[in-house]
């Protein structure tokens, strides 16, 4: 097989040895490539195969080079200087092997951006890794069609550092903003400029996959125009640290009856917990051990020492209780098929809740919520 391979490869260069015409040249260029690229060689063979290319990297025809430049894009077989010299070429050359070479170094793919074609640095922001050095300076002084691209390549390695420059520069850019948002991870800063900045189906995004602060949270939650984009129960099973969640809900007046209740009925136990033993002023052992420990009196005590209606304490009961059974059935009480059966079982039993909690309820009934992203790193 491997003299086939060697009879097969020397018939080619023969072939493009011999050709005259650039179409011919061409074809025998993408065939060769091909070949070579597929070929194991030895060290011996592979230099041999190198001074091909630096030969037709040298090629007068276009055609022949951009054969060489698409068939051999993502190839290991072309050195550092064919790629250098190829991205310096014609668009039609260059973008191929700038997108998809591995032969470049960070400070090649920095002097390409650096050189400020908008196509080129589009190339390296769309490249299957871009290095953090690399996407640094995308960021700093790249296009904003560059910067775009980079944003929307979760394979870029952007610092926390650079993405707060993108924001910085681009911040009346809905796009460039909507790409950012869309990345897979965002760090907690980021996340929350772009909620002042960007679009409301934009920040519909951010809080239903970012956890933000309780602050940002709270101040959303409190406009009416945005109701429906911030879910205080949702941000809250996110939360990172519930005491503390909860402790900021209590000294903005947001934590109350209805979003405990709301809490609860979704399966958010814990939830429920921290928001008692903030309210009640006591720690959360204590109030973990009230509700689910200390009798059937324990839950009243504590639910009257957090000073909550006692009309509505029947529907906090049945919450309870509706927990209990099902997780006496088995099965992870993290999951949204828990919280979805918790919710229906909860609203079948009729609970006397208010309507505006009934209505939530029975929305977030037909539309589950979707899973909450806690993670916030650079």
């Amino acid at each position: 097989m491997t003299a086939y391979r060697a009879r097969l490869t020397e018939m080619d260069i023969r072939r493009l040895v011999k050709a005259t015409d650039e179409d011919e040249r061409a074809e025998a260029t993408h065939k060769l490539c091909r070949n070579m690229d597929r070929i194991v060689l030895d060290d011996i063979e592979r230099d041999a195969a190198q001074k091909i290319l630096r030969m037709l990297a040298d090629d007068s025809a276009e055609l022949v080079r951009r054969a060489m430049a698409v068939t051999l894009k993502a190839s290991t077989l072309i050195p550092n200087d064919v790629a250098r010299k190829l991205a310096a070429d014609l668009d039609s050359i260059a973008l191929p092997i700038i997108t998809s070479s591995p032969a470049f170094s960070d400070e090649d793919l920095i002097e390409i951006v650096r050189a400020g074609s908008a196509v080129r640095q589009v190339a390296v922001a769309t490249r299957p890794r871009v290095p953090r050095d690399v996407a640094a300076v995308l960021a700093e002084e790249g296009c904003e069609q560059s910067v775009r691209a980079l944003a929307a390549n979760d394979n870029a390695d952007i610092s926390e550092a650079a993405l707060s420059v993108v924001v910085d520069r681009f911040a009346q850019s809905q796009e460039v903003l909507t790409a950012v948002a869309y990345r897979q991870v965002l760090p907690l800063h980021v996340t929350e400029r772009l909620i002042a900045l960007a679009s409301e189906t934009v920040r519909e995004h951010l809080v239903s996959r970012h956890a933000v602060a309780p602050e940002t949270a709270i101040r959303l939650a409190q406009y009416a125009r945005e109701r429906a984009t911030v879910d205080l129960v949702d941000q809250a099973a996110a939360s990172a640290d519930l005491s503390v969640f909860m402790a900021q809900l209590n000294s903005r007046k947001a934590l109350n009856a209805s979003l405990l209740l709301r809490g609860l009925a979704r399966g958010h136990i814990a939830m429920f917990e921290h928001g008692l033993a903030e309210l009640a002023q006591t720690p959360h052992q204590r109030a973990w051990l009230m509700v689910h420990d200390a009798g059937p009196l324990g839950l009243k005590a504590i639910y009257d020492r957090a000073g909550l209606p006692p009309r509505l304490f029947q529907a906090f009961r049945v919450g309870v209780d509706t927990w209990r059974a099902l997780t006496a059935e088995g099965g992870a009480v993290s999951t949204e098929e828990f919280r979805q059966r918790m919710l229906e079982r909860f609203l079948t039993q009729r609970p006397n809740v208010q309507r505006d909690d009934l209505a939530y309820l029975m929305e977030r009934l037909d539309q589950p919520t979707l899973p909450a992203v806690a993670v916030n790193a650079a």
